[in-house]
Parts: structure tokens; C-alpha cells; sequence
């Protein structure tokens, strides 16, 4: 049954950074257990359009295959997802493939993602350690604040949640929901809270927490569950102390 059963494809594409988009058609023959990474494999393979026309292989990015990278995101029938993880039987045809809108678009369905990466260095979304010499092993993590902490780890900085946000646009110099997640992680950790202060200070300036509209799109799309509104939330409390201790000049509170 599934040789006579046809997949058709709506594929935004664009031919460089300056150049206009348009829209191509493909056709293809349904296999069990596709994604939509598999089907533009296949057309990746005979680059022929619907019509029966040669055209050049459809480029998107990819990594892992299985929704750990967060490198394949692209808008598939209109919402931001992964497209490793888009089972061709669960959507509804034709399926349409869009880049994301609020990355600057490399080539057909590849995005710059430098947007979020430039936030994460903003926020400073590390553990500065010097890695020189043997530490030692560090401070030991509470298991109820380990826990919470290891889901907010999952973030694969897919940009899913950034393009979902009504607030992360080409107006905008807001950060998003996945830097502002990460600051609260490392803000967790033994070690990363050293730097605690200054990240709470970043998120309080321009682009940072009072550019949230809480629209909540974000948790609803996160491809992962993370809890990124009560990440957002406690962020707001956390602020609010630091901007205490800003003003009144103390270090006890």
C-alpha cells in the first residue's frame, strides 16, 4: 500500500542571505516510519520538484538524528519543532517546511543561530573554572536542587523557544527564553554561583527580563518540557533581592 501513497512537501526556500524566497513543491513516495529528515534526504538525493523538474538539493542543517543537537529546528506546518523527531504520518499533507523566522537565513532551510549563542556568552553561561590544575572535586550539589537543575541541563539550544516568542524579534534586543533558563541553572550551581550577581545584573539591563510578555509560548513548544516560565519566574524574584542588595549595599541578604 504505502508504493502507491504519495508525500507532498511545500518547501520555503532562498538561494543566500539577500536573496527573496520562494516556494517549491516536491513529491514523494511514502515510506513506513518517515520523518521529515528522511524525506529531504530522499529529494536530497534526486533534487526533482514536483512538476518533474531538476532543481538544486534543498539544504537545511542536522546533526544527531535524534533530537539531542537541536540543530535540524525548522517550522514544519507552522510551528517551530524538531524535524528529526516529525513523523511524516503525524502531520497533516501536504507538509510545509519554513526556515525560522527570527534567524537570519543562511541558505533555504539552514539558519544563523549567532543570536542565541551571543545572548548565552552574554549571560555568561558557563562554570569559570581554571582548568590548569587539578581542582579537585567541588562543592556537593542538594539532591532536590540537583534534580530540578538536570532538567533545565536538557536545553539543547535549538532555538525552538526563541522563535515561538512573540518578544524575540528583529525589534527587539531581548534575549529569550533559553539564555534566561541558563542563567538560573548556573546560577545553581556551587561553583557557577560566584558569578551569580553579574549574571543577575546582565538579565536586568536591556534585553533581559522586562522584555518577557510572559506569553508562555516558549514552555508549550520546548521540545524538551523544560520549565522555562518557572525559570523566568524565579529569575524575577531573583532579581528583585539583587536590585535590594544594589541599593542598599549589602551582601547578607
Amino acid at each position: 500500500m504505502s508504493e502507491d501513497k504519495k508525500v507532498r512537501f511545500i518547501i520555503t526556500r532562498q538561494e543566500g542571505p539577500e536573496s527573496n524566497s520562494y516556494v517549491q513543491e516536491f513529491e514523494l513516495d511514502h515510506r513506513p516510519n518517515m520523518n521529515v529528515i528522511s524525506a529531504l534526504m530522499e529529494i536530497r538525493r534526486n533534487p526533482v520538484d514536483a512538476n518533474g523538474k531538476e532543481t538544486t538539493p534543498v539544504i537545511w542543517d542536522m546533526n544527531c538524528l535524534e533530537e539531542v543537537c537541536g540543530a535540524c529546528s525548522m517550522v514544519i506546518n507552522g510551528k517551530p519543532r524538531q524535524s528529526c523527531t516529525a513523523l511524516v504520518d503525524q502531520l497533516e499533507q501536504p507538509i510545509r517546511l519554513e526556515p525560522m523566522k527570527t534567524f537570519p537565513v543562511i541558505r533555504d532551510l539552514m539558519v544563523d543561530r549567532s543570536r542565541m549563542f551571543d545572548s548565552l556568552k552574554k549571560v555568561k553561561a558557563w562554570i569559570p573554572i581554571d582548568g590548569t590544575y587539578d581542582l579537585g572535586p567541588g562543592p556537593r550539589m542538594a539532591e532536590n536542587k540537583r534534580q530540578w537543575a538536570y532538567e533545565l541541563s536538557k536545553c539543547m539550544t535549538c532555538g525552538v523557544c526563541l522563535e515561538a516568542c512573540p518578544n524575540v524579534n528583529d525589534n527587539s534586543d531581548f534575549i529569550g527564553p533559553a539564555p534566561l533558563s541558563q542563567v538560573r541553572l548556573f546560577n545553581a550551581h556551587p561553583t557557577g554561583e560566584m558569578n551569580k550577581a553579574e549574571r543577575l545584573e546582565t538579565i536586568m539591563g536591556d534585553g533581559g527580563l522586562a522584555n518577557c510578555g510572559n506569553s508562555q509560548n516558549c514552555v508549550q513548544s520546548c521540545p524538551k518540557g523544560i520549565p522555562l516560565t518557572t525559570s523566568i519566574a524565579a529569575l524575577n524574584r531573583d532579581t528583585a533581592l539583587q536590585s535590594f542588595k544594589n541599593f542598599f549595599g549589602s551582601d547578607k541578604m
